[in-house]
């Protein structure tokens, strides 16, 4: 049976990582003599809480069940934690608070027509809908010829559904895809920590990040660092195998299809009026025409071997 696993050592590093960071100076704590460890002591984060040391010793240990959303505050205001931190925290709190009791086992949910209608009537700009692991779970067909090289990476699933964590970790050409690699994946990661923090016991998230760990550094390195994120948005530069050079927009957008799993729309589009709207177009007028897609006859390669990629991980 697929049993809640125990988040307690997620939430000491998360504490301990956010405590670490917090210089006495910005907490507007007296210093002096030399300090052995970087950032505040536990001590020092009690008595801004306004607990005993003992009981947030006990709370940075992972003893978090149980604790009220009043001290777990004073807890998010001492540590200075930012509005998706705290978010956070409540969240490993209320998975701490679940862990004596037997998941449900999460059921993949099918997008109803009704998105896919949405996605299709959307034709100038890229659409598609994620689930909280990242994978793309629909897509209209702008979205299919931007992300391409998604779509046909070596990476995606037995479905053919991409995932964006596998792709930028795991596929070679994803720094050459996107022009700021190191962003992406950041903010991947971040994603998927907040997922991890809803729901601990999604075994097809714990077999990813698993995964993700194992084989490539630049995750492992990431996701130690316990940042989050759950509110994002902005511009993001590609350098499409066909269309070129593009800088479009992105807005996700939260869809409530499930009350157990979390999605998103997500939708990139141009500024209108600019050189990357008229690529965008000609893209838009590709994905109209599959035949004439350049990249349509490689929808779907041959499955072959993963080699080691350039940043030391296995792909």
């Amino acid at each position: 049976m697929d049993q809640r696993p125990d988040n307690r050592s997620e939430i000491r590093d998360f504490l301990a990582t956010r405590r670490a960071r917090i210089t006495p100076e910005q907490a507007g704590l007296p210093t002096s003599g030399r300090r052995r460890v970087p950032g505040l002591r536990r001590e020092e984060v009690a008595v801004l809480a306004g607990v005993s040391t003992e009981w947030y010793t006990r709370l940075e240990k992972g003893h978090i069940g149980g604790v009220s959303e009043d001290v777990l505050d004073a807890v998010a205001r001492a540590l200075q934690l930012d509005e998706e931190e705290r978010t956070y925290l409540f969240d490993l709190a209320k998975a701490a608070q679940l862990s004596s009791r037997t998941p449900r086992r999460r059921k993949a949910v099918e997008v109803p027509p009704r998105v896919e209608w949405l996605l299709d009537s959307i034709t100038l700009s890229a659409a598609f809908v994620t689930n909280g692991r990242l994978d793309i779970v629909s897509a209209n067909a702008l979205a299919r010829a931007l992300f391409s090289p998604l779509f046909n990476s070596e990476t995606v699933d037995e479905r053919g559904r991409p995932n964006f964590a596998r792709y930028w970790f795991l596929d070679r050409g994803a720094p050459d895809f996107v022009a700021d690699w190191d962003a992406a994946a950041n903010i991947t990661v971040a994603l998927l920590r907040v997922e991890a923090g809803r729901y601990p016991h999604d075994r097809a998230l714990r077999e990813l990040i698993g995964e993700l760990s194992t084989v490539s550094a630049e995750f492992r390195t990431r996701w130690a660092a316990h940042n989050v994120r759950i509110h994002h948005g902005g511009v993001k530069r590609f350098h499409h195998p066909d269309a070129g050079t593009l800088q479009l927009t992105y807005q996700p957008l939260g869809l409530p299809l499930s009350t157990h799993e979390e999605h998103a729309l997500t939708i990139y589009t141009a500024e209108p009026g600019s050189p990357d709207e008229d690529r965008l177009k000609l893209l838009a007028s590709w994905a109209a025409t599959p035949a004439r897609h350049p990249s349509a006859s490689a929808a779907h390669p041959e499955p072959t071997e993963r080699k080691p990629d350039a940043r030391g991980s296995s792909q």
